[in-house]
């Protein structure tokens, strides 16, 4: 029996070698633990291949024009850790894995990313859209969706979710996060992640995610790319670390640092955000790649003298990986023989790296399987997810008279006019993926398909900016014939996104010079809005009866509105963002603190305070009704609970989609806070005659807390006012 077991036990060792590979290859045996792999790999490791591990080079065309002079400065080595893949043929993806698993000396997988911020081809509404759908659930269906066609495609991790919260429309980056608040921004970041990564990394269906840009990249002054942002450590924690917190929680893998520069620290030589906080207070145990070209950027900040001092002060703050500029390829292996940085490092960011690589199953399953394009790409379940989406995002912002929906009875001719009646490239929006305008169903088209029993005529009337006026007469005329006219303007794609600040939110002259010559007419004109941020709308809205908030909805975004017009769709989408009256107010956010003085002491004395659509606003073709707001208890200690609860009556004649927006108000605390902060949202869909009871759980320590400038929370007793629409509740906590 001794002799059996000493024959069982050698043929155990034999097979366990056997699957580690030669010379007892942990690292390449699948059922070994994740860390003993990282472990043995590393140790296998030359310090040349370690540097290449934690660089980012690009495969492929580059289709982003910001960065198309930055293109590779070094020669693209299969010993690469990471590309960014610009393609859409797996197979060309395969080739380039090949070499790296076959031919570089440890066979360590190549991972490939790319942008995919709202879709890959199956492009959805803009992010900041999807925030008005306030419909988390529906944003984990979308970018479930882009996780299947990118990994399907070749593509194992994205850049996404963008979660940056944003109060300056002048900034171009406003169109890819959800908006103004960090809670919003909070829940969204969660239903990305979960979507992107799904219950397994190791899918052929799922991504790593990556939160972009830690941190406070939002807040860059003036509205202005790139640029500075004075951020105080307090207001670092109670609005722009939430969504990221939040999200590494859910499980995001990796996160990308920001291009700003935090109160004179850059947040890809933050030390403190990306360390302090992201490893040893949150925990995190994924990776942090720069942004485009951020850590030879140091130089042009002021942070670093020469590539060299941007590596080393990139690295140690915590920077794991450098995306496309080669600086960690040309500048760390000498600083370590040099002995001015410790090897000990750069072995700490190759191991955060393998860690996610291993997650993802890339040693097991390091190429992308066959499938045919239609198998991958617009399937119709996809479709179907997205054009949800973008009819939750539409907000109705103004209806004067009911005219919308439009009725057929009435309604026999409609004018098409305006420069996106028939664009569909722009409707895709910015950070478009590999969408194409073929995939988009046109405004113009998508309203021949719904009004079969109206007379639908068109004049584009302009281009969306320049001088040329000259067909002007054409839509007037066109105009002056219809029962109603639709008049869609906007912005270009380019508009919006990265590198695309405007000094002002107006329309340019020529598109509200089209508006004024058609509203001329006396037509009732339905203003149909295609644009990446908040527009200054307060010489355009007198001049129509309707406005229709479309924003870049994607390839079905024409259906979404023309579905919206005719009353298939109720509108449900509130803002998640504040339209300012004019560009002259920004930045303005409901979450100010109060002033020191009362009423309009000390506001701008030539314009309202009041922006002209305030965050949560949207209307719908039915009405709600809120009954009275009720509390469980108007005194609660210190780790309680509470309940909130009020109902709702859909007393319109239409089905449709409230949400209910849950605030609080702290008036005294020894760090002051915002007049009212979202703290809970829910949205439901109600019958005619149908009431739903909303109700809000509080943690009063998780709900009625705030943070100090080091980010611990903190509750102090006193006063509490929760609040829905214009009622207040008090409760004191004791």
């Amino acid at each position: 029996m001794k002799r059996h077991f000493i024959w069982a036990a050698a043929l155990t060792v034999a097979i366990s070698m056997g699957s580690c590979g030669k010379k007892g290859e942990i690292y390449k045996d699948p059922n070994a633990n994740i860390e003993e792999r990282v472990e043995d790999l590393l140790s296998r490791m030359t310090l040349e291949e370690k540097v290449y591990q934690i660089s980012q080079q690009v495969l492929g065309f580059n289709d982003n024009m910001n960065n198309i002079e930055s293109l590779n400065p070094i020669p693209l080595d299969s010993k690469i850790g990471s590309v960014i893949y610009m393609g859409t043929d797996y197979k060309y993806r395969n080739e380039f894995q090949k070499k790296a698993v076959e031919e570089t000396r440890l066979g360590i997988p190549v991972i490939f990313g790319y942008d995919v911020i709202h879709g890959y081809r199956s492009v959805y509404p803009i992010p900041l859209a999807m925030g008005c759908s306030w419909n988390p659930g529906l944003l984990q269906e979308c970018t479930k969706v882009a996780a299947q066609e990118a990994r399907m495609s070749g593509i194992d991790w994205v850049f996404s979710p963008m979660i940056d919260v944003a109060r300056d429309p002048r900034w171009g980056r406003i169109a890819e996060g959800f908006g103004e608040d960090p809670y919003t921004a909070s829940q969204f970041a969660v239903a990305a992640v979960k979507g992107l990564q799904g219950d397994s990394l190791n899918s052929t269906k799922t991504v790593a995610s990556c939160l972009k840009h830690f941190v406070g990249y939002g807040a860059s002054e003036a509205g202005r790319d790139y640029v500075y942002s004075e951020i105080s450590d307090q207001t670092l924690w109670d609005t722009y670390l939430p969504p990221y917190q939040a999200a590494v929680k859910a499980g995001a893998q990796t996160l990308m640092s920001a291009f700003n520069d935090i109160s004179g620290t850059p947040a890809s030589a933050n030390h403190y955000t990306m360390t302090t906080v992201l490893r040893d207070q949150w925990k995190f145990d994924g990776f942090v790649v720069s942004d485009w070209g951020a850590v030879t950027q140091l130089i042009n900040q002021g942070a670093a003298a020469d590539n060299a001092e941007a590596a080393i002060r990139a690295l140690t703050a915590g920077v794991d990986m450098d995306m496309t500029d080669g600086v960690y390829i040309r500048e760390l292996e000498k600083l370590v023989n040099d002995g001015k940085l410790d090897i000990k490092v750069i072995d700490e960011a190759v191991r955060r790296v393998l860690r996610v690589k291993f997650r993802l199953g890339l040693f097991e399953n390091p190429y992308t399987p066959d499938s045919k394009d239609e198998e991958r790409w617009l399937l119709p379940a996809s479709k179907e997810i997205i054009q949800k989406a973008a009819e939750e995002s539409v907000v109705l912002l103004k209806n004067e008279n009911e005219l919308l929906p439009l009725s057929t009875d009435k309604v026999k001719r409609i004018a098409l006019i305006g420069p996106m009646v028939q664009n569909a490239q722009d409707m895709l929006g910015s950070w478009n993926g590999h969408g194409l305008a073929s995939d988009v169903t046109t405004i113009y088209d998508a309203m021949k398909e719904e009004f079969k029993d109206a007379t639908l005529t068109y004049a584009q009337g302009c281009e969306q900016d320049g001088e040329d006026r000259s067909g002007f007469g054409l839509a007037v005329r066109t105009a002056s014939q219809a029962d109603v006219v639709i008049l869609c303007l906007g912005e270009k794609n380019g508009w919006s996104g990265e590198n695309a600040s405007r000094s002002t939110i107006l329309l340019p002259a020529v598109q509200r010079d089209l508006l004024d010559a058609v509203a001329r007419t006396g037509k009732p004109v339905v203003l149909v809005l295609n644009n990446g941020r908040p527009l200054e709308l307060v010489d355009m809205e007198p001049q129509v009866k309707a406005i229709v908030e479309l924003w870049q909805p994607g390839v079905t975004g024409g259906k979404a509105l023309a579905r919206i017009l005719s009353g298939a769709v109720n509108p449900s989408g509130k803002l998640c963002v504040t339209f300012p009256y004019t560009s002259g107010q920004i930045p303005i956010y409901y979450n100010r603190r109060n002033p020191a003085r009362e009423a309009t002491q000390g506001f701008y004395q030539d314009v309202t305070v009041e922006p002209l659509y305030p965050f949560g606003y949207g209307l719908s073709y039915t009405t709600f009704q809120y009954g009275k707001l009720k509390i469980s208890a108007d005194k609660v200690a210190a780790g309680g609970k509470l309940k909130a609860e009020i109902a709702v009556t859909n007393t319109g004649t239409r089905i449709g989609k409230e949400t209910v927006h849950w605030f609080i108000s702290d008036p005294a605390c020894m760090i002051t806070r915002p007049m009212k902060e979202l703290k809970y949202f829910e949205k439901a869909e109600l019958k005619p005659g149908e009431t739903k009871v909303f109700t809000w759980d509080i943690d009063v320590n998780r709900d009625f807390s705030y943070v100090d400038s080091d980010g611990t929370p903190f509750l102090e007793p006193g006063d509490i006012y929760i609040q829905v629409q214009d009622q207040k509740v008090k409760v004191t906590v004791e």
